[in-house]
Order: C-alpha cells, then structure tokens, then sequence
C-alpha cells in the first residue's frame, strides 16, 4: 500500500454535509461527479447506481469522498460510537477549545466538552457530522 486515498462517507444530502465540512473544517471540493453505469455498478456490485461523488480535500491534502445515491437510498440509522465498523474519523486541531467554543456556536452537538487525556498527552471531543459520522477532535500538547 502507498498511501490512504480518502475515506467515503455515506450521505443522505450533500448540502449539509459539504457546508459541514466545508465552511467548518475548511475542506474544498476538488471533484463532482455524477455516476451511473456498468462501471460503477459492478465495482459496488449492486445494479442500476445512480449516485453523486464528491471529493473534497482538507487543508493537509487528506481527501474525503461524499456519495449521495439516488438509487438504493437507506434509511439513516443512528450509529453508536462502539459499533462494528469504521467509528469515526479524527482531526488535529490547534486550540480545541476554540474549535468546540466555535463549532458550538455553529450548532454541532457535541459528546462532551473537551477532555484532557490520562496522559496529559491530548484533549479531545467529539462530535458528529450531519449524516450521523463521529468526529475526533484533538489537540496534542
């Protein structure tokens, strides 16, 4: 393996979510795509997709990828922070508590306030993004 190439987030509407990581993290979207074919039904082995990609990059070149099907939508299902599976994705922030002081007052709900680690290592929060994703936030001292 070279290198993580993004991680794809299930959505249910674009909209919030590029807002959400968009004007509160600081992504950009660098792709849009609408996809529908033999290509893409065979590499997610279901058949008729009909979905909308976005890529998007974070300030540190760390991608993510946005899919909204219009075909094969799912009923959102809250997820808990122990379930089996990717649990959440994590970002190195400068000043947690003006991070959580500023998120919060975008209205992200938050787990807890920042915490500082046993270690004294980190604070850390989390919370979600609009389709339900947990969000590590940590600051290492």
């Amino acid at each position: 393996m070279n290198a993580i190439r993004h991680i794809g987030i299930v959505v249910s509407d674009l909209k919030p979510s590029i807002c959400f990581y968009k004007d509160l993290f600081g992504f950009q979207i660098t792709r849009q795509v609408e996809e529908s074919g033999d290509y893409i039904d065979n590499i997610l082995a279901l058949c008729g997709v009909k979905v909308t990609t976005v890529k998007m990059t974070a300030p540190d070149g760390q991608k993510i990828e946005l899919l909204q099907f219009h075909s094969h939508q799912r009923i959102q299902k809250t997820r808990d922070i122990n379930d089996i599976g990717i649990a959440h994705i994590a970002f190195e922030v400068e000043d947690l508590n003006a991070e959580y002081n500023r998120l919060k007052d975008e209205g992200v709900s938050f787990n807890s306030p920042p915490q500082l680690s046993p270690d004294g290592y980190a604070k850390v929060t989390f919370c979600r993004a609009p389709e339900g994703t947990f969000i590590e936030l940590e600051e290492v001292l």
